[in-house]
């Protein structure tokens, strides 16, 4: 490196830790450039969460992660397809900055990733063909019921399949598990509850047979150094449940208002989940522009 620009670059990081500008901040305006649309990854088969439409990706997901940008005076976003088996080993290989899947917090992932506050309340909705019935979990007894590989839904049914003595069907995609249901592969397809509720609407031969609310929530995912990042987004979505948008989109998207009292209008101490791993107990104003 010629002196010259050696001398300039030194005296550009001198004064930037003169600011106060560590290198976490330099890091952070590399990984999430502010003058740069803002990079996220989500799966696109989670109708109406996000799904491909004719002029591009549309659901409530693309909705609110265009919000979240303009909040942030980021220009435009850019949402990479990822199924959701690989969507964690592409947000910490960087090819996006934050997750933008219906993403479950829980303890085990919140030890790896940093989450937002919870923002929207969810549980398993069980999916079977409209001529069957399912009036409590024991009815799996004896059946195959078909999950998303590596989802929350995959998750439980493994933890819970010897206790109702039902077999696991794993598929990498919501549709394809769906789609073992109306051929009788399975007999039911799990997935989150919103999620489930929509694809029935779409679909006249299935229909939501049972539900079991189990208090998960929705968050977005961020890298363990991206915690400066995820207080700014977590700001915005704070805005976003103060000033209804966040319930908005959900009427769009779901045909009806959120649960009342529920994570999507409810603000939370700090930032992160409360009780979990990356959780700060900072008392703040979220700043609403």
């Amino acid at each position: 490196m010629p002196s010259t620009r050696r001398t300039m670059l030194l005296a550009a990081l001198a004064a930037a830790l003169t600011l106060g500008v560590g290198a976490p901040v330099l890091a952070q305006e590399a990984d999430h450039p502010s003058n740069r649309p803002m990079v996220v990854g989500s799966d696109f088969g989670i109708a109406p969460w996000m799904v491909r439409g004719a002029s591009g990706p549309e659901g409530f997901g693309v909705d609110l992660v265009q919000e979240i940008a303009r909040r942030l005076d980021r220009p435009g976003v850019e949402i990479i397809d990822v199924n959701f088996s690989g969507l964690f080993a592409a947000l910490f290989a960087k090819r996006f900055e934050f997750t933008a899947n219906p993403l479950n917090i829980t303890e085990e992932r919140a030890q790896r990733m940093l989450f937002t506050e919870p923002f929207f309340a969810t549980g398993n909705g069980f999916i079977t063909r409209r001529q069957d019935s399912m009036a409590r979990l024991e009815d799996l007894r004896g059946k195959a019921v078909a999950v998303n590989r590596g989802t929350i839904s995959d998750t439980w049914a493994t933890a819970n399949a010897e206790r109702y003595g039902f077999e696991v069907q794993r598929y990498d995609t919501f549709p394809d598990s769906v789609q073992a249901v109306l051929t009788r592969r399975a007999f039911a397809a799990i997935n989150e509850i919103p999620t489930a509720m929509y694809a029935a609407q779409q679909n006249r031969q299935i229909h939501v047979a049972f539900r079991d609310y189990t208090g998960r929530n929705f968050g977005i995912a961020f890298r363990p150094e991206s915690r400066e990042y995820r207080n700014r987004v977590e700001e915005a979505i704070e805005c976003m449940k103060l000033d209804g948008t966040l319930a908005r989109m959900h009427e769009k998207w779901y045909g009806g208002p959120p649960e009342p009292n529920s994570s999507m209008t409810q603000v939370y101490p700090g930032y992160g989940p409360p009780g979990l791993n990356g959780y700060e107990d900072t008392p703040h104003t979220p700043r609403c522009g």
